[in-house]
């Protein structure tokens, strides 16, 4: 009976609050970098490489083709040569400075650098009008490239 009623009360709460379940992510302007990495989770829920393979490669999110190529996306057209390849980019960043990096490039590298803040404010000049005062990834978006980036190891 007691379980029956604490799924009750759950349910309930989520009813009301439908963000509740979401109290763990951790807004842009309060994201922790140190030492060029970010070392917390943005939302406590592991990211998925499927779905972080999807937000990578689709090009009205974080558009990462436009710049980076990677082998592991082939199918996808139009890869970008301006940025470095992802290709074994495991090898050489760890999940924590992937996330900074994701989280705003121009924390980890220099205000110069062409990559914007995929989950900052400081995402850089000519800002997609819908994009003007938001991130252009969730907290939950950017823990799945973090996933995904992950796997891909040389």
């Amino acid at each position: 009976m007691r379980r029956i009623l604490a799924g009750a009360a759950c349910a309930i709460a989520l009813a009301v609050h439908p963000l509740a379940a979401f109290a763990d992510e951790i807004a842009p302007a309060d994201v922790a970098f140190d030492d060029m990495k970010v070392t917390t989770s943005l939302t406590g829920v592991p990211g998925n490489p499927e779905e972080g393979a999807k937000a990578f490669a689709n090009r009205g999110l974080g558009n990462c083709l436009a710049c980076h190529a990677l082998e592991a996306l082939s199918k996808e057209q139009f890869h970008g040569d301006v940025a470095p390849t992802l290709d074994g980019v495991a090898d050489r960043w760890s999940p924590e400075e992937l996330r900074a990096i994701i989280v705003d490039a121009k924390q980890v590298f220099t205000e110069e650098t062409m990559m914007p803040g995929f989950y900052s404010l400081n995402v850089g000049l000519n800002v997609r009008k819908d994009l003007v005062g938001k991130t252009v990834l969730t907290a939950q978006q950017v823990e799945d490239v973090v996933a995904f980036l992950a796997t891909l190891k040389e």
